[in-house]
């Protein structure tokens, strides 16, 4: 059975999909003011195994990632370069899209983008005024956390913490891992001199970054999401904020499973431009690491695990992949052009992948028992057939993994 740990709850759980015919999986997207750097795929990398091996199941999957594209590191970033914001995002999605096709991510159903629902924003934040859920000042709208009843129950918030005067945070997101606690904003109400405003039924403004997600689930999702994935960063200050917004419009819950990956540091640092430490996947490309490599040292780490990135670990996981793959080139040569049969070599490998990979995703105990089953395997001892029906298990795990052929 297929497991998970749902960090909703902290705990693992056997995998029942709200919808069986129809499995949903929404998935926070890049904030594109800038380009994705290989701490930012390794997140993209972990949701695209789960939505390929839920495939490998049988479900059917519709998955949708949203595209941040306003926010105010955004709008920064645009005066920055003295671009419009819509010429910087345009630019950045783009390489992104580009990027994931690259790495062999499989592209999302859905790629909505925050500026084109604008209006489903505004149709929400109208919609929590009038619950009395949210309030006005000076030109912007805030969340009242105390309003909503479990607020941080993702999380596991402590609200004994919670000042006991009025406390309001107005920017989009803030450095560090922490808690803001106090009203969070909804929409910034226009400023003489701003560049990136809609003329809305609220008035002149801009949706939050918190905003945002609700209103692109709110169009394509009319029921729980049976999983909603991100990083490990958006468990402060996004996603508590994110669900509170949503099960105060909707009578029912937004996720029945919460999964979080872990950061991809470097010698033990978060990747940064002022630290000086980002690392871009064609940077590997160009020190002459293949996509396969690189896809399978940033997917090898189980992805709730903090992963430090170090070229003495690229190099390992590259070696270990290149061994592997000259035993499957010596399994191919063996099969011929035979026709395949599953063999107890073949069911053993696809036991084990299952096994493992059932286990909250474990692709690193999948590949591991994978490699010491086959390099155990006296190949000139194989009929043609037997080898082929090996051959062919690895493809059909492959369209998982995407690293062996």
């Amino acid at each position: 059975m297929f497991k998970l740990y749902n960090t909703f709850g902290k705990k693992y759980e056997i995998f029942k999909p709200v919808n069986p015919a129809l499995v949903s999986v929404f998935t926070c997207g890049p904030s594109v003011y800038q380009r994705p750097h290989i701490g930012n795929m390794r997140t993209f990398l972990f949701e695209d195994t789960l939505v390929r091996y839920l495939a490998y199941l049988g479900y059917n999957v519709k998955r949708g990632m949203n595209l941040t594209d306003v926010e105010d590191k955004a709008v920064k970033e645009a005066e920055r370069e003295r671009l419009s914001l819509k010429k910087l995002t345009d630019r950045n999605i783009k390489q992104f899209i580009s990027e994931m096709k690259l790495i062999k991510v499989k592209v999302p159903d859905l790629l909505p983008r925050a500026s084109d629902h604008v209006g489903q924003a505004v149709r929400i934040i109208r919609d929590l005024l009038d619950r009395g859920m949210a309030y006005w000042h000076q030109g912007n709208v805030y969340f009242d956390p105390l309003k909503f009843k479990g607020f941080g129950k993702l999380f596991g918030l402590d609200m004994s913490r919670w000042p006991k005067y009025k406390k309001r945070f107005h920017k989009d997101t803030y450095p560090g891992i922490q808690w803001n606690l106090g009203d969070f904003i909804l929409w910034h109400g226009y400023r003489e001199g701003d560049k990136v405003y809609w003329e809305t039924e609220i008035g002149r403004g801009r949706p939050s970054w918190n905003i945002q997600d609700p209103s692109m689930i709110v169009d394509y999702f009319g029921e729980p999401l049976s999983i909603y994935c991100g990083g490990i960063d958006n468990l402060y200050r996004h996603h508590d904020y994110t669900l509170a917004i949503l099960e105060s419009i909707r009578p029912f819950p937004m996720a029945r499973y919460w999964l979080h990956g872990h950061h991809l540091l470097v010698k033990g640092q978060k990747m940064s431009k002022s630290k000086g430490n980002i690392v871009y996947v064609d940077t590997l490309l160009a020190q002459g690491y293949s996509i396969e490599e690189i896809r399978f040292l940033l997917t090898y780490g189980h992805y709730r695990s903090q992963m430090n990135f170090s070229n003495e670990g690229m190099n390992e996981a590259s070696g270990l992949l290149r061994e592997f793959k000259g035993y499957v080139g010596a399994l191919k040569k063996r099969a011929g052009r035979a026709a395949p049969i599953q063999g107890k070599e073949a069911a053993t490998v696809k036991k084990t992948f299952a096994r493992n990979m059932d286990n909250d995703l474990d692709v690193k105990g999948a590949f591991d028992g994978i490699v010491l089953i086959i390099s155990d395997i006296k190949i000139d001892e194989l009929s043609s057939a037997e080898a082929a029906g090996i051959v062919k298990v690895l493809r059909e795990i492959d369209t998982v993994l995407k690293v062996i052929f």
